[in-house]
């Protein structure tokens, strides 16, 4: 019983574990970001694109 509760106390590797979270929120955000901005920012440079007149 003691080396369970003592299991429970040890908290080495917890700030490792909250940085690893932090991080994993931070890509799972940009990721969604990308997604969402995404398609604006293609059709706004295919409008740009074709703005620009042909040369001959």
């Amino acid at each position: 019983m003691k080396k369970l509760i003592a299991f429970w106390a040890d908290e080495s590797g917890t700030e490792t574990l909250e940085w690893g979270l932090v991080c994993g929120l931070l890509v799972i955000g940009a990721i969604t970001a990308i997604t969402l901005i995404g398609p604006k920012v293609t059709a706004m440079w295919n409008n740009v694109n074709n703005q620009i007149p042909a040369q001959p």
